[in-house]
């Protein structure tokens, strides 16, 4: 047991998304169980059956990134269980040094956001722009993402207006379990943008996954407003809530 509690610590210090499961109650109260979001299980709580339910409820708590204790029935009685999760530290890349982004790493590094920010364009991409992000990147963004951590806790929103930006960077974040993908345009500019992220192989489930218009409706139209909007929307996904009615973006 304490090799188990101690590689979940190596996957907290490495910050990853893990989960460990312990008994708190029952004839073998202190058992744990490792389990990783793809279902992968070091340990035994002592009852395959129970192993089963707690993986699965685990993995829910994984993707909620909530610990939650419970009960199990099993034959010999009901039994809690507590399975703590480890999420990784939540980090916002931003796909093009806009107006709208400025604000936009304001709010998110307010909230306890790893603030990145990337784009090509050196006129845009400044430091005196910038100075308030945690990173600033002046690169093509799916080369950049493509070297980058883009874990469970990962929110990208792409913001430039510019295909050639936005759609490689969007087919990069979809490869990966970001927890958000957000993309800044009118409903008409996202119907060319699925058409084109279709030409490139990506699949409807897959373009599901994308915010567009990208932001709740708060009825705001100035770049503050718009990245309050944005920002709303992110912390109703990172909490679980159900997001509708998204802003009318600009183009």
């Amino acid at each position: 047991m304490t090799s188990l509690f101690e590689e979940f610590m190596q996957a907290v210090r490495e910050d990853r998304l893990i989960s460990l499961a312990t008994l708190l109650t029952g004839p073998e109260v202190g058992r744990k169980a490792l389990i990783w979001p793809d279902g992968r299980v070091q340990g035994s709580l002592g009852d395959e059956a129970m192993d089963a339910v707690v993986s699965q409820r685990a993995r829910s708590a994984m993707a909620a990134q909530r610990s939650e204790r419970f009960t199990v029935e099993t034959q010999a009685g009901p039994v809690d269980v507590f399975v703590d999760v480890h999420a990784p530290s939540p980090k916002l890349i931003i796909v093009g040094a806009v107006h709208i982004a400025i604000p936009l790493v304001t709010f998110a590094k307010t909230l306890g956001f790893r603030t990145v920010v990337v784009d090509a364009r050196s006129a845009f991409a400044t430091p005196e722009r910038f100075a308030h992000a945690d990173e600033l990147i002046a690169r093509w963004p799916a080369d950049a993402l493509a070297e980058m951590d883009l874990n469970e806790s990962t929110y990208v929103v792409t913001l430039t207006h510019d295909e050639k930006l936005d759609n490689p960077a969007l087919v990069e974040a979809l490869r990966h379990p970001v927890r958000y993908i957000g993309a800044l345009g009118s409903r008409k500019t996202h119907g060319k943008r699925v058409a084109a992220l279709k030409a490139e192989g990506v699949t409807d489930d897959e373009i599901a996954r994308i915010h567009a218009p990208i932001g709740l409706d708060l009825g705001g139209r100035s770049p503050e407003e718009i990245a309050l909007a944005i920002m709303a929307e992110i912390v109703a996904v990172r909490n679980g809530v159900e997001v509708t009615g998204p802003v009318a973006s600009p183009g």
